[in-house]
Formats: structure tokens, sequence, C-alpha cells
């Protein structure tokens, strides 16, 4: 049984890394990426009530794909909110973090201020990986892939599903 379902979720990643962009604006792969990401990363506070807030800074487009896609939604016991950001200085309770490529300058401010809260930062510019974003989108023979920063995750108390650490390039 895990071994399906580690299956399923390396098919979901791959198709929505490779096939899915030849039909979608990049955009759309970034947003579903991101959420496939949440779905397999366990959180400090995983059980508690409330909101699940996923903040971008940049893209308004993937901002917009977000909010329309899995904002309102459900995640357990939590609603998905889906909050655009100018800045780090406007990131409150986020649990997760996009810095858009044309907002990577914002990079060290957000880790700045997320650092030990149990926040994921997704980056999507070269270098960022080894720079201590927890999941930085890189592309690899014009296919879409991931850094996995290890270090980044246990440091923020996240803990990563093995199917996902598999299909990472691990940094």
């Amino acid at each position: 049984m895990k071994r399906i379902k580690t299956l399923v979720i390396a098919a979901l990643i791959a198709v929505s890394g490779n096939a899915f962009a030849q039909d979608r604006p990049m955009h759309e792969v970034y947003s579903m990426m991101v959420f496939n990401f949440v779905r397999y990363v366990q959180w400090p506070d995983h059980d508690g009530a409330g909101d699940f807030v996923i903040g971008v800074i940049g893209n308004g487009d993937v901002y917009n794909t977000l909010n329309t896609w899995y904002g309102g939604k459900p995640r357990g016991s939590k609603t998905y909110v889906i909050k655009k950001l100018n800045s780090a200085a406007e990131i409150e309770n986020c649990q997760v973090v996009f810095i858009d490529k044309s907002k990577s300058g914002e990079f060290d401010a957000v880790n700045n201020r997320v650092k030990g809260k149990g926040t994921l930062v997704i980056t999507d510019k070269s270098g960022l990986g080894e720079k201590g974003s927890a999941i930085n989108f890189k592309t690899v023979d014009n296919k879409l892939k991931f850094e996995l920063n290890q270090k980044v995750i246990e440091a923020s108390n996240l803990k990563v599903s093995g199917a996902l650490s598999s299909m990472a390039i691990l940094i």
C-alpha cells in the first residue's frame, strides 16, 4: 500500500512538472506544485484549528491561481487562505511563503522573519536552495525540478514525506 501511494505521488509531481507544463502557463504549474508540496509536508501545529496561510511575494498570477483554485478550501480542520504579500514585513502566521524570481531580493528578509517558525519557504531562483530556501524550483534539461534543503526543513521543524524527498534534488 505504501509503495502504491509513493508511486501515485511521484506520478502526480512528475506530470505536474513536465507534461502539465507543456499545456499550461508556468504560474499554473507553480501553483499546482506548491499545493502538492503542501500535501506532503507536516507542520508542528498540524492538528490545530484555524487558517492554513500561503503567502505569495511577487508573481500576481501565482497568487491569483492559488487563490482561485485553493483559497477557502478545507485542509483537515484548517482552511486555506492565500495572501498577496508585497514584502517580508507583511508576513504574519504563514505556513508557506512562495517568493517569485522577480522578488528574490526579499529572500534574506523573509528567511530572517520566519526562521524557526515552522514556515516552508519556496523559491524560484538558482542558488536560493543552497542559500537557505526549503524548496527551490530549478530547470534541468528543460524540465521543471525542485531542490529540497534537508537542513532547512529540519531547522524549521517540518517533516517531509519520503515520497517527496525521493523526487527532489537533495541539498
